[in-house]
C-alpha cells in the first residue's frame, strides 16, 4: 500500500480530536511530500539536526514535533521553528529551552515527559520529579515555555494489559495535574504497535511511524 492510503487507513482509526503525528525520523524528503500531499501537516523527528534539515526543504506550514530524547546542546537548532517538545525530562532542559526561545522572541509549547515504563532504557520523569518541578519558582518564572501537557512511552512487550495500566497510570497523572494546570490539553502516548489501547485509555496524540511509511531504515 502507498503511504497516502497507509494514511488514510491510520486516520480511518482515530477518532477526529485526537492528533496524529506522522513519525518521519530517517524517512527521505520525498515521502514526506507523500503524506504532505494526502494532508498530513504534523510530523515528528528524534534527531534534531534531521528535523532541522527537513525543516529547511520542506513546505513551511509544516508542524515539526522532536519526539526524541532532547540533548541541550542542540536546542538552539530548533528553538527557532519547532512546534512542540515532547521529551522534557528535566530542570535544565526546561531552562535552556526557555533561554534559546527568548533569542527568537516565541514561546516553545512542551511535553513534560513521565517514566511509565517497566525499562531502565526509557527517559523521563517520576512523580516526585514531577511535583517538584511544577511547585518550584523556577518554574514559575519560565517565560518562553508553555507546558501543555504530558508524554509516556510503555513498556515495549506484548503483554497489552501491563501497557494499558501503564496508560491508564500516565492518565492519572496527567488528571491530577489538570487540577495544578487547568490550560494542559495534551496527553501524548500511544505509537504504531499500541495506539489503540492508547486512546482507549485517553490519549490526545499519538505518534505513528511504521504503519505510515512502512519499516523503519536503521542505516
Amino acid at each position: 500500500m502507498s503511504i497516502k492510503e497507509n494514511l488514510r487507513k491510520v486516520k480511518g482509526s482515530i477518532p477526529k480530536e485526537v492528533t496524529l503525528v506522522a513519525v518521519s525520523k530517517t524517512k527521505p524528503n520525498d515521502a514526506i511530500l507523500e503524506a504532505y500531499h494526502a494532508g498530513q501537516r504534523v510530523f515528528g523527528e528524534n534527531k534534531i539536526q534531521e528535523m532541522t534539515q527537513k525543516w529547511e526543504a520542506l513546505p513551511k506550514d509544516i508542524e515539526w514535533h522532536m519526539i526524541g530524547h532532547v540533548q541541550r546542546n542542540k536546542v538552539k537548532y530548533m528553538a527557532e521553528y519547532v512546534s512542540l517538545i515532547h521529551g522534557v525530562d528535566s530542570f535544565r532542559l526546561l531552562t535552556e529551552i526557555d533561554k534559546q526561545a527568548k533569542k527568537h522572541n516565541r514561546v516553545i509549547p512542551c511535553l513534560l515527559q513521565i517514566h511509565i515504563a517497566e525499562e531502565e532504557t526509557k527517559f523521563g520523569l517520576n512523580q516526585a520529579e514531577l511535583e517538584e518541578i511544577i511547585n518550584s519558582d523556577v518554574f514559575k518564572n519560565l517565560e518562553k515555555i508553555k507546558i501543555v501537557g504530558l508524554m509516556g512511552m510503555a513498556t515495549f512487550t506484548h503483554d497489552l494489559d501491563q501497557v494499558r495500566k501503564e496508560f491508564r497510570f500516565l492518565k492519572s497523572i496527567y488528571d491530577d495535574l489538570r487540577q495544578k494546570l487547568p490550560e494542559i490539553s495534551v496527553l501524548s502516548m500511544g505509537m504504531s504497535g499500541d495506539y489503540n489501547i492508547a486512546i482507549e485509555e485517553g490519549s490526545t496524540m499519538v505518534r505513528i511511524g511504521s504503519s505510515i511509511f512502512g519499516a523503519r531504515n536503521y542505516s
